[in-house]
Order: structure tokens, then sequence, then C-alpha cells
């Protein structure tokens, strides 16, 4: 079982299992929700995913056409997690909200093309892809 959590700890979530990815994304759109160079999602399927708390709702386009539902606290604005509409079987959950953040290494990096320059990653990507 792992926890995450907003800023303000009002929006939680709990975790069943191990993550089925954790996935580095440098696309534009990720760069600009995290206000850094790149953001980190933790994957699970969403029967190991319960959430708790108020929320609010931002959805997107993604590059597929398909949508991305954004989960985010109303207190805090964090955004906690967001689920994929071309993969509504699973949540993808901020690793920096985890309590446990430092424990889970990335299994992939993705859009490579748009990665900053200076950013420089080690890990063992297994090459799965969503």
């Amino acid at each position: 079982m792992r926890l995450a959590h907003c800023s303000c700890r009002q929006l939680t979530v709990v975790t069943s299992g191990e993550p089925r990815k954790v996935s580095v994304c440098h696309c534009r759109a990720c760069q600009h929700r995290t206000g850094s160079a790149f953001g980190v999602a933790v994957f699970y399927e969403a029967d190991q995913v319960t959430a708790s708390g108020a929320h609010q709702t931002y959805m997107r386009p993604g590059d597929s056409g398909k949508s991305l539902e954004f989960r985010f606290c109303p207190a805090c604005g964090s955004t906690v997690y967001w689920i994929p509409e071309f993969r509504p079987s699973l949540v993808a959950i901020a690793l920096g909200c985890f309590e446990d953040s430092g424990a889970m290494e990335p299994t992939q990096s993705v859009y490579e093309e748009t990665r900053h320059t200076w950013v420089s990653l080690s890990f063992r990507d297994t090459g799965e892809r969503c």
C-alpha cells in the first residue's frame, strides 16, 4: 500500500500492489502542467487506486486526440492524478505526491524529442509503452 496526497493533504490516493510503470514525460504539456522540465507519472490499474477528498477536474486533449482528465485539489491546486481516455483502465499519479516517491524508479522516458538538453536520466528503460 502506498499513500499519495496533495500539498494540503485534503485530496489523497491510496494504492495497492505494485505500479504498472513509472514514466518520465518530456512533452510540452507536462512541462507546462508541472512548471518543470518534465513530469513523472506512476501508472496503476484503476482497481488498485482509491481516491478520497474533494477534487476539481481539468480536461485537455492528448497527442492521441483523446482526452486526459486531471484531478487536482481545489484548496491547494496540486495535480494529484489523472485518467487517460486512451487507456481508461489506468490511473496516473504524480510521483512527487507519494510519501515514498524515492522508492519508485522510472521504467520509461517518453517525448525525448522535447527533452531539455541539460536533462540526463539514468535508469533501465523497460521499453513498455501505453
